[in-house]
């Protein structure tokens, strides 16, 4: 069971941020949504984080197999190195290299 993403940033749109609904509904209007269109949706809604909240944030994300190979595609599609593409979605380099070698490219 995962939680009903659409129906919480619904909620909290609708309750206390009903002037971002517009910037938001095009990700809302997806079918299912990703882990990227959460984190997206969670910085367009309240806004950049500080370093202590990123920090402990970067410390519990995790990503499903489909997160990840959309995130090897932009990076192959933009001819980012591990690097760039770690910084762009602010990850470990580490783990750029573990997903390219467990996903063989």
């Amino acid at each position: 069971m995962m939680p009903d993403y659409k129906k919480i940033y619904s909620d909290i749109l609708n309750t206390r941020f009903a002037e971002k609904k517009k910037d938001c509904a095009g990700i809302l209007g997806k079918e299912v949504l990703s882990h990227l269109d959460i984190i997206e949706l969670n910085t367009i809604i309240f806004g950049a984080e500080d370093a202590k909240s990123w920090e402990f944030d970067r410390k519990h994300r995790s990503y499903n197999q489909y997160t990840i190979q959309k995130i090897l595609e932009y990076q192959h599609k933009n001819q980012l190195s591990n690097s760039q593409l770690a910084r762009h979605y602010k990850l470990s380099r580490n783990s750029v290299a573990r997903w390219k070698k467990i996903f063989n490219l």
